[in-house]
């Protein structure tokens, strides 16, 4: 079986349209960028920059904003000496619907976000 995720796959996106959630939500992304990325010669984590550029006016018009952006830097439980992830972006949510409507809005570059990564997980958060 595959390990390595950097898309939503049927299953996965048919699940989310099952799962209910009201009103705001966060979206955890763990990112892990190629060395390089074959089709441009640049970096991962270039080629992710160029994707939150892309992706800013559809934040706009879904009212999404990221709430937290950093490079995990020191583990202090788990294995150790290991850092999985180049980086931590944590995007809020006005709603489910604005969600999809941003990700299935004509133009949508997933494939630029995808193309960045060597690896990824996307977790659904809700505040108590």
């Amino acid at each position: 079986m595959n390990n390595i995720h950097t898309g939503i796959t049927q299953k996965q996106f048919h699940d989310f349209m099952e799962f209910p959630v009201d009103g705001p939500f966060q979206m955890i992304n763990l990112l892990k960028f190629k060395e390089i990325v074959e089709e441009t010669g640049i970096s991962g984590a270039e080629a992710y920059a160029q994707y939150l550029n892309a992706i800013v006016p559809f934040f706009e018009n879904t009212r999404a904003r990221v709430v937290y952006q950093g490079k995990p830097l020191f583990g202090l439980i788990g294995p150790e000496n290991t850092i999985e992830w180049d980086k931590i972006l944590i995007v809020e949510y006005e709603s489910k619907q604005e969600f999809l409507a941003m990700i299935t809005k004509e133009g949508y570059p997933a494939e630029m976000r995808s193309r960045a990564l060597a690896d990824s997980r996307l977790i659904l958060c809700k505040e108590k």
